[in-house]
């Protein structure tokens, strides 16, 4: 009789019987804020519903009880609690009041996920595949193969590699011209021109981001970091001049390369000037690399605070445990917030330096977001350098940018209100 009612009482008491939801906190209680991306998307792709609620605990996440999530989330080390029916009414209550900053966003279906990067990988690491790789999140490399083949059709969200759609190879001629490694990229690069019949590597790449650009015109979501945030720009506005010099593509550049720039074609930036020495280390005057003189142990970036409620887009992907972020360096650091376009959504900004970091916007169906830098917890990657352990930075705000991106397409859309 003793153990009969210790069970009953047991049943009655037990966390799985009266509790209906997992909450996975995402302020400074969050063990393991990478990871916990991870297990949104695995929530989604076992097709369970799931809540991102907006700027509550720092953009925390509201699963369904069931016992194989809370297991995952044992796994993988990431903090959360089983909370009652009456709490999450109440957590509901607090979010939907008109003057509270916070909403809560029905995630629906796991995008599908490409990495644009190629099979021979250049000496530097890849900051998102590093994240998607950490956090768990399947995600499927192309490259221009696949882009040619017309297979972006089968993805939802594509990530652009640390990459140069120019055609000049990175404008790392300068320096590494006699290195083997630069020697085989323009010869792979050149090759694979060939293949689809064009005779300059800068002509394919043109090629490239308009079929990008068409993606993301039916819907797509681009996400760009460092030198394909600029580059990709660059090449849209170019697409009928000839911007490279003889080392890289055997002919002068067009001599009023500059005056037929088409501005009108780009996402992000306008009325940016080109870098027509060769020798030099930069695209445009779009970068802040060269010119910059915020010094290290200054060099932080703010995220906007958009409204949870009327801007979901943008507030999805700022979404944080802090609002003060530490900046870092690439190829392509920020950009001139005097080069970017009407209407173009800044994200993130050094506003005393005139430095946009995180930008974002629409074309077409589809969305684009550029973020400057290499790796958000290496502040100069430089060639040959190990890659970040991101179980040492687990709770990165910077890496949290990154994984914000690739979960905000599962989102029900609202429009953004006017």
């Amino acid at each position: 009789m003793r153990k009969l009612v210790f069970c009953f009482l047991f049943l009655i008491y037990s966390p799985s019987c009266f509790s209906a939801s997992i909450l996975i906190p995402m302020d400074d209680a969050q063990k393991n804020h990478l990871k916990a991306y991870g297990i949104a998307y695995w929530t989604l792709n076992k097709e369970y519903q799931i809540y991102w609620l907006l700027n509550y605990r720092g953009g925390s996440f509201l699963l369904p009880f069931q016992q194989n999530l809370k297991d995952e989330c044992q796994i993988r080390g990431v903090s959360f609690s089983v909370i009652s029916d009456a709490s999450v009414q109440n957590i509901m209550s607090e979010i939907s009041r008109p003057d509270i900053n916070m909403d809560a966003v029905k995630l629906e279906k796991p995008p599908k996920i490409a990495v644009y990067t190629p099979k021979g990988k250049k000496p530097w690491d890849d900051a998102v595949t590093m994240a998607l790789t950490y956090a768990e999140i399947p995600y499927d490399e192309i490259y221009d193969d696949e882009i040619m083949e017309g297979k972006l059709t089968g993805y939802d969200w594509l990530h652009l590699h640390h990459e140069d759609f120019t055609g000049q190879f990175g404008k790392f001629y300068a320096t590494y011209r006699n290195m083997k490694w630069y020697k085989d990229e323009v010869q792979l690069n050149l090759d694979r021109a060939h293949q689809y019949g064009f005779s300059k590597v800068s002509d394919f790449k043109k090629a490239i981001v308009l079929k990008i650009r068409n993606f993301v015109g039916n819907g797509g979501f681009l996400f760009a970091m460092c030198s394909a945030t600029d580059t990709f720009d660059i090449a849209l506005s170019a697409k009928d001049t000839d911007i490279c010099s003889d080392p890289f593509d055997g002919d002068p550049m067009d001599q009023d390369a500059q005056e037929k720039l088409n501005f009108k074609a780009t996402f992000a930036f306008t009325n940016f000037t080109i870098e027509k020495n060769p020798l030099v280390y930069e695209f445009s005057d779009i970068d802040v690399t060269q010119t910059r003189t915020v010094k290290r142990d200054e060099d932080y970036f703010s995220l906007f605070d958009f409204s949870a409620k009327w801007d979901p887009v943008p507030c999805m992907l700022c979404q944080n445990h802090v609002n003060l972020i530490k900046g870092f360096m690439g190829q392509t650091t920020a950009f001139k917030k005097d080069l970017i376009k009407p209407g173009v959504l800044i994200l993130g900004e050094n506003r005393s330096a005139g430095e946009a970091k995180y930008i974002h916007g629409e074309y077409g169906k589809g969305t684009w977001t550029f973020y400057g830098g290499h790796d958000p917890e290496d502040y100069q990657h430089l060639v040959g350098d190990p890659p970040t352990d991101l179980d040492l930075k687990k709770n990165s705000p910077g890496y949290r940018l990154i994984l914000n991106n690739v979960l905000f397409p599962a989102a029900k859309k609202k429009k953004r209100k006017t």
